[in-house]
């Protein structure tokens, strides 16, 4: 009797089906293209995953800079101030407080100015 891999290779195109399932078109019916959409969204999904860090970044600094300017002090000074404060606050929560406490913010642009001139 001839070994076949029926049971394996259900399996495997069951597993591809069901991760392509609501494709459009012949990439959700048809097993050989599903193979290659599904093996195309994993890729992108890859490199989403490395450009969702960099998004965050990009808004964080967007949110901090427009927090600067309307306190009067561009970007760059109050990083480099905060630094030379010795303030260790990330990206992520100086946005978090420019865009949520005005005051605590004013306060951290005061360290920075205090931190460039001293």
């Amino acid at each position: 009797m001839r070994a076949t891999s029926g049971v394996a290779r259900r399996k495997r195109k069951t597993r591809i089906f069901r991760a392509v399932k609501g494709y459009w078109g012949a990439k959700s019916k048809l097993y050989r293209m599903a193979v290659n959409a599904h093996r195309k969204a994993m890729q992108y999904a890859y490199v989403g995953r490395k450009q969702k860090k960099r998004d965050f970044r990009k808004l964080w600094i967007a949110r901090i800079n427009a927090a600067c300017r309307m306190n009067e002090m561009k970007y760059s000074e109050f990083i480099h101030g905060l630094k030379e404060a010795n303030v260790e606050l990330n990206r992520k929560m100086l946005a978090e407080i420019a865009a949520t406490d005005e005051q605590g913010f004013k306060a951290l642009v005061e360290v920075a100015k205090n931190g460039l001139n001293g």
